[in-house]
């Protein structure tokens, strides 16, 4: 059976396009937005901190990363969908960006934060 693109096919991946990107942009908002929460953190603990220079380093890594792939995601949002290969190569770097700026997350979290004794002043709190 052949399938012919047609206009309905090709206004479905409009929206389809359309929709992932605003979801990308969203959760690289958010990202975004934790990863500034967390440098302030640990730029209120101050020097002294084990892996200051390493967390600080990171994070500002992340967040450059994320201003990058922002970027992007609003280039390809604008793009129009007829210019598939140079939209395929823009959406790659996006990806492997966002690839990027989660590998180095996940080496943020690694390094962690200073422990606040939060936890254990509310447990105590509690009565546990």
């Amino acid at each position: 059976i052949s399938y012919k693109s047609t206009n309905i096919d090709l206004q479905v991946k409009c929206i389809y396009a359309t929709k992932k990107t605003a979801a990308e942009g969203m959760l690289d908002i958010a990202l975004f937005l934790a990863n500034i929460t967390h440098m302030k953190t640990v730029i209120e603990q101050g020097a002294g901190y084990r892996y200051y220079a390493a967390v600080l380093t990171l994070i500002s890594f992340s967040l450059a990363l994320q201003i990058v792939a922002g970027v992007l995601i609003v280039i390809i949002a604008q793009r129009d969908l007829n210019i598939e290969k140079r939209l395929d190569y823009l959406n790659n770097m996006a990806t492997g960006l966002i690839f990027a700026t989660t590998v180095t997350n996940f080496f943020v979290s690694f390094f962690g934060s200073k422990r606040t004794g939060f936890f254990r002043w509310l447990l105590a709190r509690l009565h546990f």
